[in-house]
Protein backbone atom coordinates (compact mmCIF):
# COMPACT_ATOMS: atom_id res chain seq x y z
CA UNK A 1 0.00 0.00 0.00
CA UNK A 2 1.42 3.64 -1.01
CA UNK A 3 0.22 6.49 0.81
CA UNK A 4 -0.72 9.63 -1.63
CA UNK A 5 -0.92 12.92 0.28
CA UNK A 6 -2.93 15.26 -2.60
CA UNK A 7 -3.59 18.77 -2.03
CA UNK A 8 -5.23 21.42 -4.46
CA UNK A 9 -3.14 24.29 -5.36
CA UNK A 10 -4.76 27.31 -6.83
CA UNK A 11 -2.89 29.72 -9.08
CA UNK A 12 -2.96 33.62 -9.27
CA UNK A 13 -5.04 32.85 -12.76
CA UNK A 14 -7.16 30.59 -10.97
CA UNK A 15 -6.21 27.17 -11.85
CA UNK A 16 -6.50 24.66 -9.96
CA UNK A 17 -3.31 22.41 -9.67
CA UNK A 18 -3.30 18.92 -7.90
CA UNK A 19 -0.27 18.35 -5.80
CA UNK A 20 0.07 14.34 -5.25
CA UNK A 21 2.97 13.53 -2.76
CA UNK A 22 3.07 9.35 -2.45
CA UNK A 23 5.66 8.22 -0.07
CA UNK A 24 7.50 5.56 0.05
CA UNK A 25 8.27 3.06 -2.69
CA UNK A 26 7.01 2.99 -6.42
CA UNK A 27 7.51 -0.32 -8.05
CA UNK A 28 5.59 -2.92 -9.06
CA UNK A 29 3.25 -3.36 -5.99
CA UNK A 30 2.15 0.28 -5.64
CA UNK A 31 2.65 1.65 -9.45
CA UNK A 32 -0.98 0.56 -9.85
CA UNK A 33 -2.30 2.68 -6.89
CA UNK A 34 -0.62 5.07 -7.89
CA UNK A 35 -1.38 5.20 -11.57
CA UNK A 36 -5.31 4.77 -10.86
CA UNK A 37 -5.15 7.99 -8.62
CA UNK A 38 -3.32 10.16 -11.37
CA UNK A 39 -6.11 9.22 -13.91
CA UNK A 40 -9.34 9.89 -11.12
CA UNK A 41 -7.29 13.10 -10.31
CA UNK A 42 -6.68 14.31 -14.04
CA UNK A 43 -9.94 12.95 -14.81
CA UNK A 44 -12.13 14.33 -11.93
CA UNK A 45 -10.38 17.05 -10.56
CA UNK A 46 -8.16 19.49 -13.06
CA UNK A 47 -5.72 18.09 -16.09
CA UNK A 48 -3.25 19.62 -14.05
CA UNK A 49 -1.16 18.32 -12.11
CA UNK A 50 2.58 18.10 -9.91
CA UNK A 51 3.79 14.81 -8.90
CA UNK A 52 5.98 16.18 -5.70
CA UNK A 53 8.51 12.67 -5.43
CA UNK A 54 10.84 14.08 -2.28
CA UNK A 55 9.28 10.95 -0.17
CA UNK A 56 9.52 8.71 -2.34
CA UNK A 57 13.26 6.52 -2.06
CA UNK A 58 12.28 4.24 -5.23
CA UNK A 59 10.99 4.13 -8.29
CA UNK A 60 11.38 1.19 -10.42
CA UNK A 61 10.15 0.56 -14.44
CA UNK A 62 6.31 0.49 -12.92
CA UNK A 63 6.79 3.41 -11.00
CA UNK A 64 8.66 5.06 -14.58
CA UNK A 65 5.03 3.25 -16.60
CA UNK A 66 2.72 5.12 -14.25
CA UNK A 67 4.06 8.45 -14.59
CA UNK A 68 4.69 8.28 -18.14
CA UNK A 69 0.86 7.31 -18.48
CA UNK A 70 -0.14 10.36 -16.07
CA UNK A 71 1.72 12.80 -18.24
CA UNK A 72 0.12 11.24 -21.25
CA UNK A 73 -3.09 11.42 -19.74
CA UNK A 74 -2.66 15.15 -18.53
CA UNK A 75 -1.80 15.51 -22.10
CA UNK A 76 -4.59 14.42 -24.02
CA UNK A 77 -7.13 17.15 -22.43
CA UNK A 78 -4.15 19.62 -22.57
CA UNK A 79 -3.19 19.55 -18.95
CA UNK A 80 0.39 19.68 -17.29
CA UNK A 81 2.50 17.37 -15.65
CA UNK A 82 5.21 18.34 -13.99
CA UNK A 83 7.66 16.47 -11.41
CA UNK A 84 9.63 17.82 -8.48
CA UNK A 85 11.34 17.42 -5.27
CA UNK A 86 13.15 14.41 -6.76
CA UNK A 87 14.76 11.82 -4.11
CA UNK A 88 18.34 12.00 -4.49
CA UNK A 89 18.19 7.76 -4.18
CA UNK A 90 15.40 8.11 -7.16
CA UNK A 91 16.72 10.55 -9.30
CA UNK A 92 19.75 8.05 -10.57
CA UNK A 93 16.63 5.99 -12.14
CA UNK A 94 15.49 9.03 -14.08
CA UNK A 95 18.79 9.63 -15.24
CA UNK A 96 19.77 6.63 -16.22
CA UNK A 97 16.89 5.82 -18.20
CA UNK A 98 16.81 9.12 -19.55
CA UNK A 99 13.36 9.97 -18.40
CA UNK A 100 14.94 13.53 -16.95
CA UNK A 101 14.53 14.61 -20.71
CA UNK A 102 11.02 13.23 -20.93
CA UNK A 103 9.40 14.71 -17.74
CA UNK A 104 9.27 18.37 -16.70
CA UNK A 105 11.33 18.06 -13.58
CA UNK A 106 11.47 20.83 -10.91
CA UNK A 107 14.02 21.39 -7.83
CA UNK A 108 10.73 22.55 -5.93
CA UNK A 109 6.78 22.39 -5.74
CA UNK A 110 7.08 25.92 -5.95
CA UNK A 111 9.46 26.39 -8.91
CA UNK A 112 7.05 23.62 -10.27
CA UNK A 113 3.48 25.11 -9.31
CA UNK A 114 4.99 28.49 -10.68
CA UNK A 115 6.17 26.90 -13.98
CA UNK A 116 4.81 28.20 -16.69
CA UNK A 117 3.06 25.84 -19.00
CA UNK A 118 4.59 24.19 -21.94
CA UNK A 119 3.86 25.11 -25.55
CA UNK A 120 3.76 22.83 -28.42
CA UNK A 121 7.11 24.58 -29.76
CA UNK A 122 9.24 23.46 -26.74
Amino acid sequence: MIHIDQRTHTTPDSTEVIVLAPSGRLDITTAWQFRLKLQECISKHSPHVVVNLSQVNFIDSSGLTSLVAGMRDADKVKGSFRICSVHPEAKLVFEVTMMDSVFEIFETEEEALDGTPRTAAT
